[in-house]
């Protein structure tokens, strides 16, 4: 559905006034202007009663993307996919608007059901410049003002002096899931419905009840839930009259004791009661990326949060001690009684949107009601690693440049190398290839340019005598080596330890067959396979399994003798090719279609765990990822689906007991969010270079600092310099890599896309859109290619086999399909199973650019010039569409005043300051984030890797000091 374009205004207490477009319904408001900087969610985010009268400033620039899903309800009859039955923001604020939508569960589009709920938007804010905005001035009075409406007649009300928990809580009693053996009491202050799920689903029975509910005299009840909600938490004073007497009388013995558990409001209403002060913080917590450690442990957890308050630590009574505090700005995340069964964190451990990583806090509750149930009385929840520094370590790397074996191990080698001697320790590298930063004087401290193989590295260990020895920089090369190393006896004789993940997970995580029952041990899946060492062993697993299959090699680089076959012969050609190079092979029912994502992992040894950055492949499966384009952060993911694979992530990598850095790779079904694990790298990847990059994480030098057993809470962020590496980035911008391939370099080499991996290199754009990514990305790969648009003539036939059966040049067979032959979005998809949303925004390039073909420079609109350079048009592609040269479009978008801003990439979506030189250019913003008062030295890059350009030349280039 196309919207009608009209304008609105955010202005703000403090006289800004930011306009953009309007969407949702027509009507003005007023509210609490708040940020938030989930990357998945805003169904959840929107439906949340703790927004109550907010307007909402959603960081993340793309929203919408997958639709709004139906009224559906589970079996308790509440809804499953929303946390109410209502909107209950004041106003929605995001950068861009996705019109399309693409997810099987969505019924319409965000705008549609804005417009129902009766609540406004406004899209085409810099959302970046008014969070910094935010985060510098605190959270403050704002008001959405549409066009035509006189600002002076739109009151700005604050909701901070309304009752807002009367506003939104149940107003009689209500009972689910009766007949459970346990009785649960919520007091309902704004609850979130996964909160009543996930109390349900432990087998608790669960009647809700008002606020203001006397549940101290009707205490027939097993243990009591106070539930988040809006607001100052004094406003709720009758909720903490009732908790205060209650309290009392389970101190004094009047009442038996039960247990009290508190979330987000309902921490800060128990803090009150047991005689605690809150305060109002600045601009307070909300996204799903918040770390909380717990107190007097090593275990850090990643939480959703949404508050504006929080509990004054220092002026808690005696016997309350603090349970969680925030790694980022120290604040108390919960309480806990030394002595009695009463506690609350701030954080929100049902999630929904955001991380599950808490949700045993439920079971804890549920535990301890049913402990009083059993007993007639609840105890108290409260319950009172050698570093590996200054010795000598090896660092294998991947010796010479291969496919699927290049300059991302040179990049973290070196990184690794350096945080190895931040820590004191003395690093000795063997890598033989001399065109790598991490071979020059000054990066290691010794460097052996030897083979990497058992042979030599024997010679060396026996030599320099080493304490540990590093395996996960080197790629496949230093797995294989290093698990040869073990299996001989080599480091057992010499005493040398594995530093991080150790070789029996190694081999875990690499033997398909060993893999395979490691997944069944933990309820995770593969797809249908059979690992076989022979050809007559696969033959034998196709038939069994069924064509159409997989043959992947195990212990092997870049997808090297994988395929699919079909029928018999097909398959023996596959297999000997892969036999050949490894001892194994999976033979593996085809999934061929699936959506393909995965996932970046860090894991410490005191099994804190965080994904570091999620990507979505834009080709489905059946081509490798490194053939295929990549976007950062996935673009058609649900809050659910996105969630469902980091649990899974999480639950598999703690499993095989990986420590460092690792990756983990999914085909999802999008109709049946069915999914599979398809493998997991052990160590650092292709991948892992990209994720670093794409999200300022700086993967290799954390992965080095925990395999030294340092606790991922105690490195600090590399970009903030304020908050620790416990933590999982928010992004406010979209990458985009697009690969490289040399093909045409080789006469009958195979052209077709597959599950080998080809390309030599690739690029990484960074934009606030897809469309932008993608036409800069293209334009990064060749400078011959100017975006995405039809290069060459194509044949219905050329272009449908081309479309069927992809190679390098199958991005401009979809643009002549778009732009010339009026292929529609469905047609696409059914023929190459890429994502609708994706082929939409493909769609938008071309419909954009034959619109651009309607003018001349004399008669183009200002709206059209500037919506061209959002997408990611050059100038140079909107001259020729306009019959004019390069200079005079550039000379009239000066004269227009359209230039690009500069942003920073700061891994936390603006929440904090950033100290970063990582910058990238867009035309979708309105303010720079940094200052350009000085000048230096520009150093030009040779692009990306090809035949003829390796990374022979980066390393010609400065290393960072």
């Amino acid at each position: 559905m196309t919207m009608a374009k009209k304008t609105a205004q955010l202005i703000l207490g403090d006289g800004t006034v930011w306009e953009g477009e309007a969407f949702g319904a027509d009507v003005s408001v007023s509210g609490e202007a708040v940020f938030q900087t989930g990357m998945v969610g805003y169904t959840e985010a929107l439906t949340d009663p703790s927004y109550s009268k907010q307007i909402l400033v959603l960081t993340y620039p793309l929203i919408g993307n997958y639709g709004v899903p139906g009224d559906d309800k589970d079996e308790l009859g509440i809804l499953k996919y929303f946390e109410s039955n209502k909107v209950h923001v004041a106003a929605l604020v995001v950068a861009t608007l996705s019109e399309d939508y693409s997810h099987c569960r969505a019924v319409q589009s965000l705008h549609e059901w804005l417009k129902k709920e009766g609540i406004p938007g406004i899209t085409g804010i810099d959302t970046r410049a008014l969070t910094k905005n935010l985060r510098e001035h605190g959270c403050m009075l704002g008001k959405v003002v549409m066009f035509g409406t006189d600002p002076a007649k739109v009151p700005m009300e604050d909701p901070n002096k309304i009752n807002l928990v009367a506003h939104v809580s149940i107003k009689a009693p209500q009972v689910y899931n009766a007949g459970a053996a346990v009785k649960i009491t919520m007091v309902d202050c704004g609850m979130k419905l996964n909160q009543l799920r996930c109390l349900c689903a432990r087998g608790a029975q669960v009647t809700v009840v008002p606020w203001d509910y006397d549940f101290v005299t009707n205490n027939d009840w097993d243990g009591l839930f106070l539930s988040n909600g809006p607001g100052d938490p004094a406003m709720a004073s009758k909720t903490i009259d009732y908790l205060k007497i209650l309290l009392a009388d389970m101190k004094s013995g009047k009442s038996p004791l039960k247990p009290i558990f508190g979330i987000c409001l309902g921490h800060q209403l128990l803090s009150l009661a047991a005689g605690a002060e809150t305060y109002k913080l600045p601009y307070g917590n909300r996204g799903h990326n918040q770390p909380c450690m717990e107190v007097g442990t090593k275990h850090c957890f990643i939480t959703s949060q949404n508050h504006g308050f929080a509990v004054d630590e220092d002026k808690m009574p005696a016997g309350w001690l603090p349970l969680f505090r925030n790694a980022n700005d120290n604040t108390n995340e919960g309480i806990v009684h030394e002595n009695l069964p009463f506690f609350s964190v701030q954080f929100h451990p049902e999630a929904s949107g955001g991380p599950e990583d808490t949700g045993f806090l439920f079971q804890k509750f549920i535990d301890k009601a049913r402990e009083y149930k059993r007993q007639g009385h609840a105890d108290s929840v409260y319950q009172t690693g050698p570093y590996f520094r200054n010795k000598k370590v090896l660092i294998l790397g991947s010796g010479g440049l291969q496919i699927g074996q290049a300059g991302e191990f040179d990049y973290s080698g070196s990184q690794a190398i350096k945080a190895l001697k931040e820590e004191g320790c003395e690093t000795i590298l063997i890598n033989p290839n001399i065109a790598t930063v991490q071979t020059a004087r000054g990066v290691a401290d010794k460097v052996y340019f030897l083979p990497v193989t058992k042979h030599f590295i024997e010679q060396i260990i026996d030599k320099e005598r080493p304490d540990g020895i590093c395996l996960q920089f080197g790629g496949q090369t230093a797995l294989n080596c290093g698990l040869e190393l073990d299996e001989t006896g080599v480091l057992a004789q010499y005493g040398v330890k594995v530093l991080g993940t150790s070789t029996d997970t190694i081999r875990a995580a690499e033997d398909r067959d060993i893999f395979k029952v490691k997944l069944e041990e933990i309820g995770e899946r593969m797809a249908p396979s059979i690992a076989c060492n022979t050809l007559e062993e696969a033959k034998a697993a196709a038939l069994s399994i069924g064509y159409p299959v997989i043959c992947r090699a195990a212990f092997a680089l870049g997808g090297l003798g994988s395929g699919f076959a079909d029928f018999d012969h097909e398959l023996e050609r596959i297999v000997e090719m892969a036999l050949a190079s490894s001892p194994q092979v999976l033979i593996e029912k085809s999934i061929k279609g699936w959506k393909e994502a995965e996932y970046e992992v860090v894991r410490d040894a005191y099994d804190n765990c965080v994904t570091v950055c999620n990507m979505e492949n834009f080709d489905p499966m059946g081509i490798h990822t490194g053939e295929s384009i990549v976007i950062a952060p996935s673009q058609t993911l649900s809050n659910d689906e996105y969630h469902m694979l980091r649990t899974a992530a999480v639950k598999v990598i703690r499993h095989l007991g990986i420590i460092g850095e690792c990756n983990i790779q999914y085909a999802l079904d999008k109709d049946s969010q069915d999914y599979c694990i398809i493998e997991v790298n052990p160590r650092l990847s292709r991948s892992s270079a990209l994720a670093s990059k794409a999200t300022g994480y700086p993967l290799a030098a954390v992965a080095a600092k925990l395999a030294l057993g340092i606790e991922l809470d105690k490195i600090p962020n590399a970009v903030t310099k304020v908050t620790s590496a416990a933590f999982e980035p928010s992004l406010d911008y979209c990458v985009v890599k697009y690969p490289r391939w040399d093909l045409s370099k080789f006469s009958r080499v195979e052209k077709q896309l597959g599950p080998q991996m080809r390309s030599v290199g690739e690029v990484m754009s960074i934009a606030r859109d897809f469309t932008e990514g993608l036409q800069k990305a293209m334009r990064m790969v060749d400078s011959s290619w100017k975006g995405f648009q039809p290069m060459g003539k194509w044949t219905d036939e050329e272009r449908e086999i081309e479309l069927r059966a992809p190679t390098p040049m199958r991005i401009y067979a979809l643009a002549d399909a778009f732009y010339n032959a009026g292929y529609s979005v469905d047609r696409v998809h059914e023929i190459t199973k890429i994502d609708r949303w994706f082929l939409s925004k493909l769609e938008f390039i071309a419909v954009l650019s034959n619109d651009l073909n309607s003018y001349n420079i004399q008669t183009l609109p200002r709206v059209l010039l500037v919506n061209a350079k959002k997408a990611g048009f050059s100038d140079l592609q909107i001259a020729e569409r306009i019959q004019a040269d390069e200079l005079s479009v550039r000379q009239l978008r000066k004269e227009q005043g359209i230039f690009p801003v500069v942003k920073q990439i700061d891994t936390l979506a603006a929440e904090f300051p950033a100290q970063t030189n990582y910058l990238y250019m867009t035309y979708n913003g309105a303010e720079h984030d940094v200052i350009f008062d000085d000048f230096g030295t520009l150093v030009v890059g040779c692009g990306t890797y090809r035949i003829g350009s390796p990374p022979g030349v980066d390393y010609g280039s400065p290393p960072s000091p």
